[in-house]
């Protein structure tokens, strides 16, 4: 029994940048081996974008794990709160969203999530549901719990304030909000990643406040980094892998990262064990395995999670045909174009560069083909025929020229 609770710690401060009641986590994890007791894990996800990308799926894989030691995992899904705008690391106040933007991004997400986490171990909540009920007196007794002076000792407020950037007084009643969704939940602990930190303590705070009859322990996971390896994984940077993102792509993006940075990608995003990692570290380290083929297990088992096990299959024979055969896809997009089309034109029609000015950059470096052949002339004109176009690796287009 100790050891399965001395495992079960093991596995949930894996990857963990910082937990808070360290000794709450141990009691919860010990109730439920001795008694059969499950406890409350919550994280908030505001549906400010359609679509989850792994980055966001760090915190599910945590929560994952811990459904297998005992927790009920409480997914809210901020609906309220999405119309005021997460002021977490922005530098200006964010535009609000429309009601019907944020149900429809939720749903979206709500499709998502059992990809990662126990059906049977998850609820789906919408703050909405207290939140609308508190009303204004509720509403201005929650902001009597904590002062201006305090809130303007957060980092990005502060910055903020003497740089003389606007702060809407709404912003500051946000970390308020996320705070008393923990005393409505009732939760055991709260999750997010390093930047919510003042956010998650706000729970805690409340919880004191409120007469819940408990402190939520605070688990912190780190910013996953994007494909570049150094920034975090972000839409807006393009440096992120989509859990909606196509098989071949998303294997192909796996593939993608450093040797050094896979690891990263197996704590944090991996179902291995601690000691099957090891054991694959030790592998490449006394020459009996190559990183390539740790990095394919990792694609395999990633691309599986999000799509299924043939798929991933598939996804791995079609990168070995591009890549170690020089074939080309099975799979391209067709495109149809009236001669003559200047070939920096042709590389944007056919999606594969976003501006003739970034096709010609593709052009100069190598990174663009006509018909597996670099392209050597960035004004050249393409006259009646069928051609096949690519930029870097992975992106292919069929052209038929009349």
């Amino acid at each position: 029994m100790k050891e399965n609770i001395k495992t079960a710690l093991e596995e949930i401060k894996r990857g963990v940048a910082e937990i808070i009641d360290h000794e709450r986590i141990e009691a919860l994890v010990a109730a439920f081996f001795e008694k059969g007791e499950n406890f409350y894990v919550k994280a908030g996800f505001d549906p400010t974008a359609p679509d989850l990308h792994l980055g966001h799926t760090v915190l599910l894989q945590k929560m994952a794990q811990l459904q297998k030691y005992g927790a009920i995992v409480q997914f809210l899904i901020g609906d309220f709160t999405a119309q005021i705008g997460d002021p977490t690391g922005k530098n200006e106040t964010r535009k609000k969203l429309d009601k019907e933007s944020v149900l429809k991004n939720a749903k979206t997400y709500e499709e998502q999530v059992y990809k990662v986490l126990d059906k049977t171990k998850t609820q789906i909540v919408f703050n909405s549901k207290w939140l609308n009920e508190l009303g204004t007196a509720g509403l201005v007794e929650l902001t009597t719990t904590f002062s201006v002076a305090r809130m303007l000792e957060r980092e990005d407020f502060e910055k903020r304030y003497r740089s003389q950037t606007p702060i809407s007084i709404s912003e500051f009643i946000y970390p308020l909000l996320q705070g008393y969704d923990s005393v409505a939940l009732k939760c055991d602990i709260e999750m997010g990643g390093t930047d919510q930190k003042f956010n998650l303590l706000m729970g805690r705070q409340l919880q004191r406040v409120y007469g819940a009859g408990k402190e939520q322990a605070v688990v912190m996971m780190p910013l996953l980094e994007g494909l570049d390896g150094v920034n975090k994984m972000s839409k807006s940077l393009g440096n992120y892998i989509g859990v909606t993102d196509e098989p071949n792509s998303m294997f192909a993006k796996i593939l993608s990262i450093s040797d050094e940075l896979m690891w990263r990608y197996y704590e944090l995003l991996s179902s291995k064990s601690i000691s099957e990692i090891d054991a694959l570290k030790e592998g490449v380290k006394n020459g009996s395995l190559h990183p390539k083929q740790i990095k394919e297990e990792l694609g395999i088992e990633i691309t599986s999670r999000f799509h299924s096990q043939s798929a991933a299959n598939a996804a791995k024979e079609e990168f070995d045909k591009i890549h170690k055969q020089n074939d080309l896809p099975s799979d391209m997009e067709e495109f149809s174009l009236n001669a003559p089309v200047w070939i920096a034109k042709a590389l944007v029609d056919c999606k594969l560069s976003p501006s003739t000015s970034q096709a010609r950059r593709d052009i100069a470096s190598g990174a663009a083909k006509l018909n597996q052949g670099k392209i050597s002339d960035e004004q050249l004109q393409l006259t009646g025929g069928e051609y096949i176009l690519q930029v870097g690796k992975r992106k292919f287009a069929k052209l038929k020229v009349t």
